[in-house]
């Protein structure tokens, strides 16, 4: 498994042939990028973490992994 690092602040690490998790440098999770096949292309879904909440809510759909994992910023 490969670690890629995007941020000082946060990590991505695979976790399926279309799964990324997206964690803090700490080891907090912030969620979830996955590759989803559509007949235009692939898309990338986001789904960011409310650890208050304990759930995920979807954040949106992207042309690019670079724009999906850009949630995580902030």
């Amino acid at each position: 498994m490969t670690l890629i690092t995007t941020t000082p602040r946060t990590e991505t690490i695979p976790v399926g042939d279309a799964l990324w998790r997206v964690i803090r440098t700490g080891g907090e999770l912030l969620g979830y990028i996955d590759r989803i096949a559509t007949p235009d292309g692939d898309r990338f879904r986001v789904r960011r973490m409310l650890s208050t909440q304990r759930r995920f809510i979807p954040i949106g759909e992207f042309w690019r992994f670079d724009d999906a994992l850009g949630c995580f910023r902030f």
